[in-house]
């Protein structure tokens, strides 16, 4: 099992860059049902919403429940079997893979920094435009300002022992810098905003 699968499953882990920072990864927010933060991103969707990088599937679960058509889609297999687990649909892939209804979403999530999903956010980003309709959105959960964009080398790092993984690239953006990613791809800021100590925006496409 590897450290990712165990922080799906709720124990402690965190990211360890190339520098010898550590980051600790929020998987109390994982597996717990839906917060305040969460409803600003679940609150923007109202209509079929593709959740990238799902974990243990609460948002997509949470969208579910209200009546929305949703899809999470994880590289874990753990994620896509607690995703399945809660009810809700998943789909074990690689969002640069072939994915259903592609330019037929009318959102995407990319909550808990998964905007740095490939350590490339103007490449996600525009992969995203590929994925959305138009008129559709990206709801996007981002570092607090200051924070800018950072790239690195990190790897999984689980609580209980000190095996890491395998070494990846990681990617960190701060609010005011998606504005700037925005315009080199097809979407324009919509809005921005703030709950308790979480960063969201909302990315329309033209």
């Amino acid at each position: 099992m590897t450290a990712f699968d165990r922080g799906l499953l709720g124990h402690r882990c965190w990211l360890e860059l190339a520098t010898g920072e550590r980051v600790d990864l929020p998987v109390d927010r994982w597996t717990a049902i839906p917060c305040d933060g969460d409803d600003v991103l679940l609150d923007a969707c109202d209509g079929p919403t593709l959740d990238v990088g799902c974990g243990p599937g609460r948002l997509t679960a949470a969208l579910s429940e209200r009546g929305v058509a949703s899809l999470g889609v994880d590289i874990s297999a753990t994620a896509v079997r607690l995703t399945h687990a809660r009810g809700a649909a998943a789909l074990h892939r690689d969002v640069f893979d072939r994915l259903p209804d592609e330019g037929r979403w009318r959102h995407a999530l990319l909550a808990d920094g998964n905007v740095g999903i490939g350590g490339d956010p103007l490449r996600l980003l525009t992969r995203m435009a590929e994925l959305i309709g138009d008129g559709g959105t990206v709801l996007v959960e981002l570092d607090p300002p200051g924070r800018g964009i950072r790239q690195d080398r990190v790897r999984l790092r689980p609580g209980s022992d000190d095996t890491g993984g395998a070494w990846f690239t990681w990617a960190w953006v701060g609010v005011e810098a998606i504005a700037g990613l925005a315009a080199r791809t097809a979407f324009r800021v919509a809005w921005e905003t703030r709950r308790d100590h979480r960063w969201f925006a909302c990315l329309e496409k033209a």
